[in-house]
Formats: structure tokens, C-alpha cells, sequence
């Protein structure tokens, strides 16, 4: 009953989404063109890694995605989503990661239904070609995901709207997989923008995973975004209870899957600013924390990112970021550095 209760309030706060504004966009990452043809898109992101090791750094050429997107509208109320992963770098290799079909004939609210970008957390819905640092904080990718899921979305709601908000019914297992049992889970998000540099947001989880019926995944979080002028400051915070097995991995990192022994509960954190210069520039900063067990002392690992972004033009960037990682008691000798360029067509 608890639960049930959990899963109303945030019915009832989406509604009132609806009812505030109801002006919606699309969903996805990129937009098609207006001509109704089917629009070719995507980006590659070539990178050279410096990574410590106990007694020397370790370096290599790598890609971290590279990434082609097909979409488009048909007549007359429909559009299409599809985009693919084609680095060869990712413990997956080539894989599907969007494929969804829109339904936009009511404009109070749109539907998606295939695969796609589960509504949770900030930085997660965050288009990886315009992440202010190279990689993700890991309390996103841990808490999260998966990152890409299979199932129905209803959304509407942009930047300029007082109210977004995305509101899921998924598998809550791994992309391009068919589901484990019978249940499924709900994931929402709502954003809040009452100014224009100022915007508040919340996400929720809560299902049945795995084979197990014991296995149930809740999630929370919270969000802010502030934006004065080049200045952009951002925040969020994660929390996560499973019951039963859990899992760690399967996030945009690429790192894969790994199955454990629950129970467990687990948070964490990210605070990040950038400023944007006269001279296309933008210093960044960023400090996260993940503790990855609440029961265990000194398990929380954190990292301390600075980088500096090069802007050539709207398609072409330089990113260069410094990862200090700090493992609780135990600290190991693994900090890197990162230098990536990223194309968009």
C-alpha cells in the first residue's frame, strides 16, 4: 500500500504538469529537419587517455562513441528514432541504443514506445555530445540505469515551459533485452523552470527486477540547474535501495552489467560549474561522490575533475579533463586523463 501510495503522488504530480502548461517537443537527442525527410545525424568522439598504474601511465588512442542516428516524421502524426553505437571500443561492441516510435497527435502529451532514454536524473538526460566533462558522474551511471530501456513513455514540456516531465512504464533490464519476469517498473521526471537562468528537478524509480520477485529497485533523486550569463552551475543527488540481487555497471561508461547480492542501499552525488569565455573557452570543475554499500565505513569514492573545453564551432570541440579518484581508506594509484574531440553532422 506504501508503494501504491508512492506511485500516486507522482500521478498526480504529473497531471498537474499537464495542467500547467501544456506546450511539449520531442523526445531524443537530436531533431529531425523540417523538410519531413529522413535526417542523417550523429557525432564521434576520438580520444587519447593517460591512465596511472602503480608504477608508470599507462596511454592509448580510443573512441569513446561514435554514434549514427536516423529520424524523421511520417504523415501525420508519427515520427521516428533510431541511433547506434558503432564504437568497437564499448565491452559490448556495435549495439542498438535508441529505436522508438512517436505519437504526437495530442498536444497536451506525447507518446514514445520502443527503446529509449529512461526519465531519471539530470545528467543522464543530458545528450552525451553536450556533456560539459567527458564522462558521467558515477552515481549516474551506477543509480540510474540502465540507461536505455525497452517500454511505453509519456512526455511533454521543453526548456521554455514553466514544467517538463517524463513519465515511464519499462522492462528495468538490460537494453535490447527481453525482460526477466512478468512485472514492470514506472520511472518519472519532473523539471521545474519558474525562472529563466533557474531550473529544479526530481526523478523517482520503483519495480521488480530480475527473476526473483523479491528483487525491488527504488530509486530517488534531485536536481538543480543554475544559468547567469556564461556562468552554468549544476547539481544533483541520487539514492537507491535494492532488495534482493542488484546490479552495478551498464551505464554510458560502457562498463558492463555485473550481477550481486543484496540487499543494499546506496547514494551519492555531483556538484559541477563552468564559465564560458570570450574566447570560447570554458573552464570546468566537478566534484562527485559515490558510496556504493550505506552498511560499509569509508566506502565512499569520489572524484575531482578539472577540464577545459575548446569550442571551434557548433559542431567541433576539444575537451580535456584531469580525474583525481579517491577510493575511501584505500586509494589507489588509477587517476587519468583525457583528451577527446568531438565531431557533429
Amino acid at each position: 500500500m506504501k508503494n501504491m501510495k508512492t506511485i500516486l503522488k507522482a500521478a498526480v504530480i504529473i497531471l498537474l504538469a499537464i495542467a500547467i502548461n501544456p506546450a511539449i517537443n520531442a523526445q531524443g537527442c537530436m531533431e529531425p529537419s523540417s523538410d519531413g525527410g529522413v535526417t542523417v545525424a550523429g557525432y564521434i568522439q576520438p580520444q587519447l587517455e593517460f591512465n596511472q598504474t602503480d608504477d608508470a601511465w599507462d596511454n592509448s588512442f580510443t573512441f569513446n562513441r561514435a554514434r549514427v542516428a536516423f529520424l524523421g516524421n511520417v504523415p501525420y502524426d508519427f515520427s521516428y528514432y533510431f541511433m547506434a553505437e558503432l564504437s568497437k571500443f564499448k565491452p559490448d561492441g556495435s549495439f542498438m541504443l535508441d529505436a522508438f516510435v512517436t505519437y504526437s497527435r495530442f498536444e497536451w502529451a506525447k507518446f514514445s514506445f520502443g527503446q529509449f532514454k529512461v526519465p531519471i536524473s539530470l545528467e543522464q538526460n543530458t545528450a552525451c555530445q553536450s556533456l560539459h566533462t567527458i564522462y558521467r558522474s558515477k552515481v549516474v551511471e551506477e543509480l540510474a540505469g540502465p540507461q536505455r530501456d525497452l517500454g511505453v513513455m509519456l512526455f511533454g514540456g521543453d526548456n521554455s515551459t514553466i514544467v517538463k516531465y517524463s513519465l515511464a512504464l519499462v522492462n528495468d533490464y538490460k537494453r535490447n533485452s527481453r525482460d526477466e519476469n512478468a512485472a514492470k517498473s514506472i520511472k518519472g521526471r519532473l523539471v521545474v523552470n519558474p525562472t529563466d537562468f533557474l531550473s529544479v528537478g526530481g526523478s523517482f524509480g520503483y519495480g521488480k527486477t530480475g527473476i526473483e520477485t523479491d528483487n525491488v529497485k527504488t530509486r530517488f533523486g534531485g536536481d538543480m540547474e543554475l544559468r547567469f550569463g556564461n556562468f552554468l552551475f549544476q547539481g544533483e543527488y541520487l539514492w537507491g535501495e535494492d532488495t534482493g540481487d542488484y546490479t552495478t555497471g551498464g551505464g554510458c561508461d560502457g562498463t558492463p552489467i555485473e550481477f550481486h547480492e543484496g540487499p543494499v542501499t546506496r547514494d551519492g552525488f555531483f556538484i559541477m560549474a563552468a564559465y564560458m569565455t570570450k574566447w570560447s573557452l570554458q573552464p570546468v570543475v566537478k566534484f562527485e561522490t559515490y558510496d556504493g554499500n550505506k552498511d560499509i565505513a569509508d566506502d565512499t569514492n569520489t572524484i575531482s575533475t578539472v577540464g577545459m573545453n575548446y569550442f571551434f564551432n557548433d559542431w567541433t570541440r576539444l575537451q580535456i579533463n584531469y580525474m583525481y579518484k579517491a577510493e575511501g581508506n584505500n586509494e589507489v594509484p588509477n587517476d587519468a586523463v583525457v583528451v577527446q574531440l568531438q565531431i557533429k553532422f
